[in-house]
């Protein structure tokens, strides 16, 4: 009966029914969004290598195959040139061309030694006007003429250069009342000084002051700014006369009482004054201008030809 059993039971048969593919879903559109990007960047590539010069190219180069040797030591790099590619370079902040490591420094350089010229400069000045102040001197005191009115010869160093002061008295008055006319003494004491200023190569500028006094005719038109003008004038002719050449002379102004001497004294004798000041080559600069100083001193230090 068993047998008979095994021989009824059915036999089961399993098919797999293979279907059709499954959906690959969006990885497509991510590799041709590869594709359309990379192709935009060959394209811009291309464009730039048509739009920069054989030079630029060269630079390009240079830069990618050594770019420690143009960092370091300079040269052509990438953006050394003012093409469609700007800045490069150490600084940032350039819109346009490479910024060399040693542009900086060399810059420095050239500052310090601007300034160490010009301290060296300032510092031949002042030994110069302290040898020309112990000369004025030294002629004062070995003058008898002059030894008189030492009192109202005032020499003193300023920002500008040595100033001479030749002062007024009221017992020796360097001119005559309301007059540019000049006294023999003060004469005298302004040809001694432009005789002490003719081997010096600075220019001089003359000033005359007045005190606050009003000009008598000023009613005319005439005033203490005409006079003292006038007065600077005069002792100008009297330092050309002594042989001074003209052309040491930079400037002849009149300031009247706008600088006073005393303060608390406006009409003090004292106010009354020439000053001759020896300029230094930093105070040409600022009235002549750096060029124009510049060649007054190559004209004054060169050698005479006989």
């Amino acid at each position: 009966m068993a047998t008979d059993a095994k021989k009824l039971q059915p036999i089961i048969i399993k098919r797999v029914k293979k279907g059709g593919h499954a959906a690959h879903g969006g990885a497509w559109k991510i590799a041709y969004a590869d594709f359309v990007t990379a192709m935009m960047a060959f394209f811009l590539l291309m464009w730039l290598l048509g739009s920069t010069s054989e030079g630029d190219k060269k630079g390009l180069s240079d830069y990618f195959q050594s770019p420690l040797k143009v960092a370091m030591q300079g040269g052509s790099g990438a953006g050394a040139s003012q093409s469609v590619v700007n800045g490069g370079g150490n600084d940032l902040t350039q819109s346009a061309g490479q910024s060399k490591r040693g542009n900086a420094s060399d810059a420095k350089t050239k500052k310090n030694a601007g300034e160490q010229a010009k301290a060296a400069r300032a510092a031949q000045d002042a030994q110069k006007l302290s040898e020309l102040s112990a000369k004025i001197s030294a002629i004062i005191s070995n003058t008898p003429k002059l030894a008189e009115f030492s009192k109202q010869i005032q020499l003193k160093m300023t920002p500008d250069g040595l100033q001479i002061q030749i002062v007024d008295d009221q017992k020796r008055p360097m001119f005559d009342s309301g007059s540019a006319s000049v006294k023999p003494y003060m004469g005298d004491i302004l040809r001694e000084i432009g005789i002490a200023l003719v081997d010096v190569d600075n220019k001089i500028s003359l000033d005359g002051h007045t005190d606050q006094t009003p000009y008598g005719a000023g009613a005319r038109g005439y005033s203490n700014w005409e006079l003292s003008a006038d007065r600077a004038n005069a002792s100008r002719r009297e330092l050309v006369a002594s042989g001074m050449p003209d052309e040491k002379i930079a400037r002849v102004m009149g300031l009247a009482s706008s600088v006073l001497l005393d303060e608390d004294n406006p009409r003090s004798p004292t106010n009354r004054r020439i000053s001759i000041t020896v300029m230094t080559r930093e105070a040409e600069e600022r009235l002549l201008g750096p060029r124009r100083a510049e060649v007054i001193t190559e004209t004054n230090t060169a050698p005479v030809q006989n």
